[in-house]
């Protein structure tokens, strides 16, 4: 996979993981206490849509731009309101009308969400990304951009002062020992900060690791989702996706029940939406 995220921005992995973060968000900060959030492999923060990398992918026509064209008629609330801020982003930093032309990465939907007296804390290892990443947030004291690498920062920054946190976990997967090094950094989250929220993202390309970092995360509650493009895809393209979120917020499991077959159905035939929960959670498909 290329770790940069320009050629991918707005594809279907962003739906599932942008759907959700959005309604996470919303849902953690619908109590009044202050909450902080990492986010661990941040990326460069925003994405132009008519640049090189996308138009060289295209995965952003086949991904958000399927859903932009969808009428929000019956849409469920979590889509619809993930579009809105995808929208917001393009109205603020894109040109004027037309088709969509910026695509918020994760650091500016997070921005986007917080509320006077909240945290934000955006790692990101790659220089160039880093560099993009700073420029993005110049001037923005609510958000502490570092290049740094996003696994340390699970270690230095948790527990936090606030005693509520969002730690989203995006990684590149370019290394080939990347799920064991992602099992131990969210093992040590939850020794440190057991009652966080923590929005981890992975490829599914061999299921072997991936069932066994699934397995790392017994006797943690959890619902883990998956989005199956189908056999349709192109050789070397990735597929199927998941996202697991442990101790996710009341109310967040129903949303995205209702929300990711609802977009799976719109990405084209043959592709699946999938649920596992835990614990005592009963597998389900759509």
């Amino acid at each position: 996979m290329n770790y940069r995220h320009g050629y991918h921005a707005g594809n279907f992995a962003d739906l599932l993981k942008h759907t959700a973060l959005c309604e996470l968000l919303r849902l953690l900060t619908a109590k009044d206490k202050k909450l902080f959030v990492l986010d661990t492999h941040a990326g460069a923060g925003g994405y132009d849509l008519a640049g090189a990398q996308a138009r060289r992918t295209g995965e952003a026509e086949a991904g958000i731009g399927r859903l932009m064209a969808e009428s929000r008629t019956g849409m469920p609330g979590a889509v619809a309101r993930y579009l809105a801020a995808v929208q917001a982003y393009d109205r603020k930093f894109g040109p004027a009308g037309g088709a969509l032309h910026r695509y918020p990465g994760s650091p500016r939907l997070v921005r986007a969400a917080l509320r006077p007296g909240d945290r934000f804390v955006a790692c990101e290892k790659h220089p160039e990304e880093a560099m993009l990443l700073k420029r993005e947030f110049a001037g923005d004291r609510a958000v502490e951009v570092r290049q740094a690498d996003g696994y340390h920062a699970v270690k230095a920054l948790l527990p936090p002062v606030e005693r509520r946190a969002l730690v989203l976990i995006d990684p590149p997967f370019e290394a080939t020992d990347e799920f064991e090094v992602l099992t131990r950094a969210v093992r040590h989250g939850l020794r440190r900060f057991a009652t966080g929220c923590y929005a981890i993202w992975y490829p599914i390309k061999d299921g072997a690791p991936v069932s066994d970092f699934i397995t790392s995360l017994a006797g943690a509650k959890y619902l883990n989702m998956e989005l199956d493009l189908g056999p349709r895809t192109p050789d070397g393209k990735l597929a199927t996706c998941g996202l697991v979120v442990v101790n996710p917020p009341w109310k967040f499991e129903e949303a995205m029940r209702e929300a990711l077959p609802w977009i799976a159905a719109r990405l084209g035939p043959g592709v699946r939406a999938n649920f596992s929960a835990a614990p005592g959670g009963t597998p389900a498909q759509a």
